[in-house]
């Protein structure tokens, strides 16, 4: 017979104990715990005859899994070649850079799935307005319900059969026989078990819009994360027109991929060439810049990097960097300095990675360090040219993975030259006669060529 079983939950990590404490000693927050009751029934070992049995790894069956192909081929890519049915997405990002715009595009997008779009953040009518933003002829198939008590969804779902179920937001779901509050932990983690343990069965693709907190974290217990297929986030700075969806968990797919989207009147656009408007296009005669040969995942992605260097004038030197990572940026300035000679102790730098994007490839160590010896020194790098490779503590060019790719869409987009490591692996790499590649082991030997 089950009894009652009365523990305390964090609201911040999801970390239980027997008794209230006012002070997490995981995530080290105050006043986070709130009592919760479970049932705790006692099985028998009779219980083991109804469960799975243990088999042979040869003997399993193999999973067919059917992907559903969406009309937005940016999101398909991430995806993994389109969404797989009975797959659980979740999907996370700061508020108003466009996840529910995002959503409902791919409702109204792909007229021949019957999509249920679950809202309880918004009315219908702010839904329909926003649906004749993104297009002018609203399809049947799409289906509104503005409903927050998870039995209800799944209520109407079971008699709908949607192809497509779309919940905006989890935290706005509650269940109604929790006593706790709407985006708590134990809300959280409960209805998207029970949407769970529905739409799985069934063969219903389901996305999870889901938010973040104010460190860049999914909010709501981490075992949230486990419970889904996928994990889908969406980034971008809101004053550029550029977002980026990237996968940093996939059950069927790959991690590396990236999908770029352009934000206009009618929604989010997918950008089928990002290098283009990465470049700004400019005269020459312009320090400080220099182009970046990145990869994110198998695309490769040109980005313009900017940096300014000037003499600091309140003795204690400043160091920004917008869009790259702050530390790494550190310690480039001390291998410039220490093996190359150049005198950054006293100098500000300010860095700077053009359209709002976040770029953690180590191959752009090369280009941000040729910007800042063209600021620094005041000459220009020749618009044309661009850089790949990582910078080692030694100073020495490492080689970067993918480069005949690199190479490939260097000549592609019009530039006449390309440096990379001296080490790297040319044997794949063809119609080598389009831009010169520069092979140098050293930043030395990469600054006396160009400021020579």
């Amino acid at each position: 017979m089950a009894k009652a079983k009365t523990s305390y939950v964090c609201q911040s990590c999801g970390h239980r104990s027997s008794k209230w404490i006012g002070k997490c000693n995981h995530c080290n927050e105050w006043n986070t715990y709130l009592e919760e009751t479970s049932l705790v029934s006692k099985k028998t070992s009779l219980a083991l005859q109804k469960r799975s049995q243990p088999t042979t790894l040869s003997e399993v069956k193999t999973l067919n899994t059917k992907r559903i192909n969406l009309v937005d081929k940016e999101l398909n890519r991430v995806l993994g070649g389109g969404v797989i049915t009975g797959s659980l997405v979740l999907f996370g990002g700061e508020p108003g850079i466009g996840k529910s715009t995002l959503m409902l595009q791919l409702a109204v997008d792909n007229p021949a799935l019957k999509t249920l779009y679950v809202s309880g953040e918004e009315s219908a009518e702010q839904i329909k307005v926003r649906g004749q933003r993104i297009t002018s002829h609203l399809p049947e198939t799409t289906i509104i319900l503005t409903e927050t008590e998870v039995s209800y969804i799944i209520e109407h779902a079971k008699n709908l059969m949607p192809d497509l179920l779309i919940i905006d937001s989890i935290q706005t779901i509650h269940d109604a026989n929790l006593e706790t509050s709407s985006g708590s932990i134990s809300q959280i983690r409960e209805c998207t078990n029970q949407i769970l343990k529905f739409a799985k069965p069934l063969g219903i693709p389901t996305f999870i819009i889901g938010h973040i907190t104010k460190d860049g974290s999914l909010a709501g217990p981490k075992v949230l994360e486990h419970m889904v297929d996928t994990v889908l986030q969406f980034e971008g700075d809101r004053n550029h027109f550029y977002r980026i969806i990237r996968a940093t968990k996939n059950r069927f797919g790959s991690t590396n991929e990236l999908g770029i989207y352009e934000m206009v009147a009618s929604g989010l656009r997918g950008v089928k060439n990002p290098s283009k408007l990465l470049i700004g296009l400019r005269d020459k005669g312009f320090s400080g810049i220099s182009i970046a040969a990145n990869l994110e995942g198998v695309r490769p992605l040109f980005i313009e990097t900017q940096a300014l260097v000037s003499k600091s004038a309140y003795g204690t030197p400043q160091r920004s960097a917008t869009g790259f990572d702050l530390r790494r940026l550190n310690m480039l300035l001390a291998i410039l300095e220490k093996k190359c000679g150049f005198r950054m102790g006293m100098e500000d730098v300010f860095l700077n990675i053009t359209g709002g994007i976040k770029i953690e490839d180590p191959a752009s160590d090369l280009s941000i360090l040729s910007s800042i010896i063209s600021s620094k020194e005041d000459m220009p790098i020749d618009p044309r040219t661009c850089f790949a490779g990582e910078v080692g503590l030694s100073g020495e060019i490492r080689p970067v993975q993918k480069i005949d790719l690199r190479i490939k869409e260097a000549a592609k987009l019009g530039f006449n030259e390309i440096y990379i490591s001296k080490h790297s692996d040319l044997s794949t790499v063809s119609n080598t006669e389009q831009i010169v590649i520069k092979q140098v082991g050293k930043i030395q030997e990469v600054f006396e060529i160009l400021f020579s």
